[in-house]
């Protein structure tokens, strides 16, 4: 694959790389180095432990302690402004809609309360290190676009913070609305290993847990309040992924709330008049040898020379064109355990996809689980997985299909629209148009990248059979920068890189390019789906036969749904006209959404940005006269490494790159900020805390059976005297039966791991369109 910047090196632009922004003064507070030094020592006297703990008021007095350096600080916080101008929705989060004002987040004047750190930092205002990173952070937090992301090193390179309590959110009994529970308590009543009855938390900290729980969900990336507070708890299907997920819960510190300071103790009140303490902790990410205080530190840590026995940063040196067209994450060491689910017909090794049947009297149902749409190392394991259960369940004659995207991210676009066409292969074949934010920036790419690709076969081409062509098919041919990639909500090609780029749309002060849709018959569609090719296009164009009618499908999701995830759900939703129903959501009457994520097209990442301007700078010119031409424009801005210094190590770093219009909608209002109520809203029990196929269960007997577990709501629409058949069971159905109950027999408290935690060091994601946990 072609590397970028590994190009860049033929032109020399040493000139316009900004100096080291490391030479400023160090604003040191006095006696700053004491929590250091004891977090060195603790870290030191546990050397047979691969991830050191310490108190968590110890880590916040150390990392608070780290002196502010405004001028690193004043070069980051310009440093990452060429790549905001890639944020495809800052005027409209400075200026949404009414109704998702209201209903989902208040806006966010991105630009203005950047400019206001700014001119914190120059004005000196904070007071250490840790300050300035949590400000800039939520910056991007607060949007609630999990495509928009910056972790700057002071808050996710050192310390992570955590509960040693992950807690649930369920009713009494499926329509009482739902409170608060400690996990370890239900997990004990349920297998009667306990001599009591689980008691709600009434109080966190002294407040309302209600009020203190609500709050604390809005610290996660979702947007959906009802979706933020279920990312709070712990949930079979987030637990599924592992070190790649969400883990045990945003409170107990997986997911976002691994960055977050939760104060030393936690103190829950019970229902029952009893009260607990917990010691809150941190986890040492980082060696701390030789680290004696808060200004070591940062001399070691936050200047871009971080020790070699460190995970490296992601950066433009190993970031390919295949950044945004392949989705990867590497095995853990030890397996992954899916506690709750049921033995599967088939489940890819890493439970990013699975099928599953049920028994008894759902014996009709089958269930594909999709808690992800990110393949490992290539993505045709997913498709197969998929292709063979769905082929499976139609053999083994099952009527029913019940798809769950509880906790999907998101992960490679096209996987999202192949399963679509496994599913409706005959169905219309794009979901919502796409569109970027027109500036100087895109504008000069796709000119660039299209004079070179007007030269070029539109082809595969192998690596074997031709090197240099073959780079350059990936990376310049195939990319939405050549105006032949894609097409026009009309179905036509474009016809130049002007008729692509525009007409330019102007909303709320803004430009934004010409719509457009990927071209699923596009030779090169492999480029961008990570190797597959779509079904019904190209060598699989002879799948024509839908596996299950529209009544017959039904989706459930715990509002995670994200990116790619949301990219199916308006196939499934608006194109098939499949139900959708949510799960949990706060203690409320009323609907929730069932899509609760980025509802942006594609993220980039801002290496990839980098790499694109560079590479245009110095490949995609004809003389030095042209390339410094073009290096004096916005492209010029690129060169400084700053961002990616300052950077956490192991996180990710985008941007949201192309939004989503529906078809139809004259306003031109991205999907983002829709606001879409799901048909039905179901609660969390228990038993659904316990075995997944609970919540399965009440899904079907919802939709086909005949017993609504709605608390709001209704499938209006799908047909009412639709029963789930009680009927003589098969051989084979009688089997499963028997394994299911054994199953469920062997279950144990001690299946149930209280300890994943989001840990992208181990398990790393790449992706063009997931929302990072």
């Amino acid at each position: 694959m072609v590397r970028f910047t590994g190009a860049a090196a033929g032109l020399s632009l040493a000139s316009v790389a900004l100096s080291s922004p490391f030479q400023g003064q160090l604003y040191a507070r006095q006696n700053a180095s004491t929590p250091c030094a004891q977090v060195s020592a603790s870290a030191a006297a546990q050397k047979s432990v691969p991830t050191p703990t310490v108190a968590a008021e110890l880590a916040y007095e150390c990392i608070t302690s780290v002196p502010f350096n405004q001028t690193a600080a004043l070069a980051l916080v310009d440093g990452v402004v060429p790549y905001f101008k890639w944020q495809s929705n800052t005027a409209f989060l400075k200026d949404p809609p009414a109704e998702y004002a209201e209903k989902v987040q208040p806006a966010v004047d991105i630009w203005g309360e950047l400019e206001k750190i700014r001119g914190k930092v120059v004005g000196g205002e904070y007071e250490n290190e840790y300050e300035f990173g949590f400000e800039l952070y939520v910056l991007l937090q607060s949007t609630h676009d999990g495509h928009f992301v910056y972790v700057p090193d002071v808050i996710g390179t050192v310390f992570n913070f955590a509960r040693p309590v992950p807690l649930v959110s369920v009713s009494a009994d499926g329509k009482e609305l739902p409170k608060a529970y400690v996990y370890a308590d239900v997990l004990a009543e349920s297998f009667g290993n306990a001599t009591f009855s689980s008691s709600p938390i009434t109080k966190i900290n002294g407040e309302d847990a209600q009020a203190y729980l609500e709050n604390w969900a809005q610290y996660g990336s979702l947007q959906d309040r009802d979706a933020l507070y279920n990312n709070v708890f712990y949930e079979l299907a987030t637990v599924s992924l592992g070190p790649a997920g969400s883990g045990i819960g945003t409170f107990a510190g997986s997911g976002r709330g691994r960055w977050v300071y939760p104060n030393a103790t936690t103190e829950l009140e019970f229902e029952n008049g009893t009260s607990t303490f917990y010691q809150n902790y941190a986890k040492v990410l980082i060696p701390f040898d030789g680290i004696t205080d808060g200004e070591a530190l940062y001399k070691t840590w936050f200047t871009g020379n971080q020790p070699t026995a460190a995970t490296p940063t992601p950066s433009p040196s190993n970031v390919t064109s295949s950044a945004i067209s392949s989705a990867t994450a590497s095995a853990t060491v030890a397996p992954i355990p899916a506690p709750g689910y049921p033995p599967p017909v088939v489940r890819e090794a890493h439970n990013l996809i699975g099928g599953y049947y049920l028994e008894d009297d759902y014996s009709d149902v089958a269930v594909l689980s999709v808690p992800s749409f990110v393949g490992i190392s290539a993505q045709e394991e997913f498709q197969g997985t998929a292709a063979m259960f769905l082929a499976a369940a139609k053999a083994a004659g099952k009527k029913k299909l019940v798809i769950d995207v509880s906790a999907n991210g998101g992960g490679t676009i096209l996987l999202g629209y192949d399963l679509y066409k496994l599913l409706f292969p005959n169905d219309i074949d794009h979901a919502a148009a796409d569109r970027f934010r027109a500036f100087e920036s895109t504008d000069l790419l796709g000119q660039y990248f299209s004079r070179t690709a007007a030269g070029l076969p539109r082809e595969l081409v192998t690596e074997e059979q031709n090197e240099t062509l073959y780079e350059l098919t990936d990376a310049v041919v195939s990319s939405v920068f050549n105006y032949q990639s894609d097409e026009s909500v009309n179905g036509t090609y474009f016809v130049n890189w002007a008729d692509k780029y525009g007409p330019l749309v102007h909303q709320k002060g803004d430009n934004f390019s010409d719509l457009f849709r990927w071209n699923l018959s596009d030779v090169l569609t492999p480029l961008n789906s990570g190797g597959i090719y779509i079904h019904g296009y190209g060598p699989l164009s002879n799948y024509t036969r839908q596996p299950f009618a529209a009544e017959d499908v039904v989706v459930v999701t715990d509002g995670y749904c994200a990116s790619t995830c949301t990219i199916f759900s308006e196939l499934m939703r608006q194109r098939a006209g499949v139900k959708y129903i949510s799960l949990g959501g706060r203690p409320r009457e009323g609907i929730t959404q069932a899509v609760g994520g980025v509802k942006g097209t594609n993220n980039l990442p801002w290496t990839y940005i980098q790499s694109l301007a560079q590479f245009t700078v110095t490949n995609l010119t004809e003389s030095a006269e042209e390339a410094a031409k073009l290096n004096s424009t916005e492209l010029g801005e690129y060169w400084s490494d700053t961002v990616f210094d300052r950077l956490a190590i192991g996180s990710s770093v985008n941007i949201n790159f192309r939004d989503g219009i529906r078809d139809g909608d004259e306003t031109e209002t991205p999907l983002q900020f829709v606001y879409e109520p799901a048909d039905c809203r179901i609660l969390y029990t228990k038993q659904m805390t316990i075995d997944v196929t609970a919540i399965w269960k009440a899904v079907a007997d919802t939709t086909w059976g005949g017993r609504s577990h709605c608390i709001a709501g209704d499938l209006g629409g799908y047909p009412t005297g639709s029963k789930l058949a009680k009927r003589e069971l098969s051989v084979h159905e009688k089997s499963l039966s028997r394994r299911m109950h054994q199953w469920r027999r062997e279950l144990r408290e001690q299946d149930y791991p209280l300890d994943v935690f989001t840990n992208l060091r181990e398990a790393k994601l790449g992706g063009d369109g997931i929302m990072w946990p």
